[in-house]
């Protein structure tokens, strides 16, 4: 007689079920751990949430505070700053076109009614007329002869324009070369080319490093600013009779 033999069914070995308890007992333990680890932390919030609280409403008043800072003292204060120095600027541009020195005082120093650039770097400090009135201050300074001052004012000025970052430099060297400090002057001359390579000022700066080097007999460093002229400005004001000067530094070196 033929016998039938039950398909599908395996009786599982005792090692399996040792692996099935092992197994469970594990995920208990693992439980456990998460459940010990969830009840110290609930504590430690309980035994450290007035430090916690105090935390977060810090955080929150600084945010508060910047925000309401730059909405209600930093804007404002840039407002009432640009609109202070409207008078000294139109002064500044007035004594440009007319080279009136009186005109330049007037606007550095206002006039007890309007402030002049002075008051308005000291009074909005931070704002974006504080930072010009340096550029402006310095560059009256320089149209006085009074050097110190302008490299003071210039030096203090900062832009993420390239022309007028580059102008403020340039205009340092000038001031150093006018106190015969030639050095300090090809310096600054070269942080001016450096910034850009605007037609105007980097030829212009260029020249005037060319010419300073060649006092300070870097005969080298003159031909090779003279020669950059040539290649790269050829169309500017700074390359008028370029060839005499790269002539002539050419023989200062033989």
């Amino acid at each position: 007689m033929a016998t039938y033999k039950k398909r599908g069914f395996k009786k599982k070995p005792f090692s399996n079920k040792i692996e099935e308890i092992g197994q469970k007992s594990a995920t208990a333990n693992v439980f456990n751990t998460l459940d010990e680890g969830a009840s110290k932390t609930e504590k430690w919030v309980a035994d450290n949430q007035k430090y916690i609280f105090g935390l977060i409403g810090f955080i929150a008043i600084v945010v508060l505070g910047y925000f309401g800072y730059f909405k209600y003292i930093k804007e404002p204060k840039e407002v009432n700053s640009m609109d202070s120095m409207f008078v000294a600027q139109r002064l500044f541009e007035q004594a440009l076109d007319e080279n009136n020195d009186s005109i330049y005082r007037l606007s550095i120093n206002g006039n007890g009614m309007k402030m002049g650039f002075l008051e308005i770097i000291d009074k909005y400090s931070g704002t974006n007329a504080s930072n010009l009135s340096n550029y402006y201050a310095g560059i009256s300074y320089l149209k006085l002869k009074d050097y110190k001052n302008s490299i003071k004012y210039l030096s203090q000025f900062n832009s993420d324009d390239q022309i007028l970052s580059s102008l403020a430099k340039g205009s340092i060297g000038d001031c150093f070369v006018q106190l015969d400090q030639l050095e300090d002057a090809l310096d600054y001359y070269e942080k001016a080319i450096d910034i850009n390579t605007n037609d105007y000022t980097t030829a212009m700066y260029l020249l005037k490093a060319a010419h300073v080097s060649m006092e300070l007999n870097k005969n080298k460093k003159s031909y090779n600013y003279f020669s950059r002229i040539k290649s790269d400005f050829p169309n500017t004001v700074s390359a008028e009779n370029i060839d005499v000067f790269i002539s002539k530094a050419k023989a200062l070196l033989k």
